[in-house]
């Protein structure tokens, strides 16, 4: 019976794999996760690794293939919501999951091609940008501001560098030298030479994550570690037209808080939610040291984003008491939404109520492969047909206490799925996003270096 199954999953598993083509000869994925040969209530240990990875990556993936914006090719932030509504920096996630749609078969590199200049030409001729910056959230089919907040009605610095990122990312994949690949690349050196990272400062020492045409500074908030934003900092120092001096690095993203950040498990603090091991480093290789790292004892950004995966681990085990199907094979908080609405789920006791995010285990698996891929099959072996799961992979967010499944699926939670799963097997998006010199030098005058 055993290998009976094992035989089933083996062949749904080659099935993700091939290219099946429609009626008007356009290559589609494969439903995996949903095939009718594919038994219910296999155990974990049937399923391989290997095998549980291409279900999710692969179902997954769709959110950003299938759901993207039809106008503007951009990625939806959420799927119960205003479906006009895309994210910068969730569609920055998106780009570089079109990367591991081509390098898994799903999609052909023409048709991510396509896409991807449908995407560049929207956010260049449609979009408004706030001295280079983007918004938040831009109306998918007009390009317009979508305001996230009365006053962040203009530029958020945080989620553009998450959409460069992307961009940046993509840039060192198309090198073909075609045309098409090479419009591509001139529209992303446009777009990304075009942040003005400097302007963020305000004459400051640190960058500010908000500026608005109506509101200028008021909403006056500043990046500063540690948290999701490395990834700002590193690209606003590698602008080629706008970078600001290395110094605001050490004065502006280290600040006061930075050691304290760093000392997880030597200051009592738990790390906060798990998306700050996951944004910045979806590209940004973790696997980096400086200065301020080896004064927390920690040999890399890599160990102690472990660190922090492993006691957001360790805090859910501990809970089992409270929340009873909390476990080794069952953590992870951050932020999604939530059975009150949405909430920065995190290992304390005001941070955690019973609700457990499937992206941030899942994600975390560059830290935590062994535990990682635990909680991957028993989240899908378990609760796949109590509503976890779905046309885009594993639903946001539940909490069995409250007997609630969340009905949405997010962005920013999405794509760090299928990045890290892929950085994981290959270290692909990390090795191109590594790849682009203004960055190398970006890294070197802030006295970082890859391990």
């Amino acid at each position: 019976m055993i290998i009976e199954k094992r035989m089933r999953y083996l062949l749904a598993t080659i099935i993700v794999i091939i290219s099946f083509l429609s009626c008007d000869g356009e290559r589609v994925v494969k439903d995996l996760g949903d095939d009718d040969n594919i038994e219910q209530g296999d155990k974990e240990e049937t399923i391989s690794d290997e095998e549980i990875m291409d279900i999710v990556q692969s179902q997954t993936f769709k959110y950003f293939w299938d759901y993207a914006h039809p106008t503007s090719g951009m990625a939806r932030e959420r799927s119960n919501g205003d479906g006009d509504i895309v994210t910068t920096g969730g569609t920055g996630f998106g780009l570089m999951s079109l990367i591991v749609g081509v390098e898994r078969n799903y999609i052909t590199r023409e048709q991510a091609l396509d896409r991807l200049l449908k995407i560049t030409d929207f956010l260049k001729n449609k979009t408004t940008r706030y001295h280079g910056a983007w918004a938040h959230w831009v109306n998918g089919r007009t390009g317009i501001t979508k305001p996230f907040s009365p006053k962040d009605n203009g530029g958020d610095l945080v989620e553009t560098s998450f959409l460069v990122q992307g961009l940046l990312t993509v840039k060192q994949y198309f090198t073909n030298n075609t045309e098409k690949e090479n419009l591509l690349v001139e529209r992303i050196d446009e777009l990304c030479d075009g942040v003005e990272w400097d302007w963020y400062t305000n004459g400051t020492d640190h960058l500010i994550w908000h500026w608005s045409e109506n509101y200028n500074w008021d909403m006056n908030l500043p990046i500063k570690g540690f948290n999701e934003c490395m990834i700002t900092y590193v690209l606003a120092v590698s602008s080629k037209n706008h970078a600001i001096a290395p110094e605001l690095y050490h004065s502006g993203w280290a600040g006061s808080n930075y050691a304290r950040g760093m000392n997880i498990s030597r200051t009592g603090y738990t790390g906060g939610p798990l998306f700050f091991t996951h944004y910045s480093y979806l590209g940004l290789n973790p696997k980096i040291t400086d200065k301020y790292i080896k004064a927390s004892r920690f040999d890399s950004y890599f160990e102690r984003n472990k660190e922090q995966s492993l006691i957001n681990k360790q805090y859910c085990v501990d809970q089992k008491n409270k929340y009873d199907y909390y476990g080794e094979d069952c953590w992870g908080l951050t932020a999604s939404d939530d059975p009150k609405g949405y909430m920065a789920h995190n290992p304390s006791t005001n941070g955690d109520n019973g609700t457990i995010s499937p992206t941030a285990a899942i994600s975390s698996i560059v830290y935590t492969p062994e535990e990682s891929l635990k909680v991957m099959k028993h989240l899908y072996t378990t609760y796949k047909d109590k509503g976890l799961w779905g046309k885009y992979g594993f639903k946001d967010a539940f909490n069995v206490k409250e007997d609630w499944f969340a009905s949405s699926y997010l962005a920013i939670d999405q794509g760090p799925i299928v990045v890290m799963i892929e950085n994981y097997r290959s270290g692909l998006l990390w090795n191109l996003f590594m790849k682009n010199e203004e960055v190398k030098q970006g890294l070197n005058k802030c006295g970082i270096e890859l391990k």
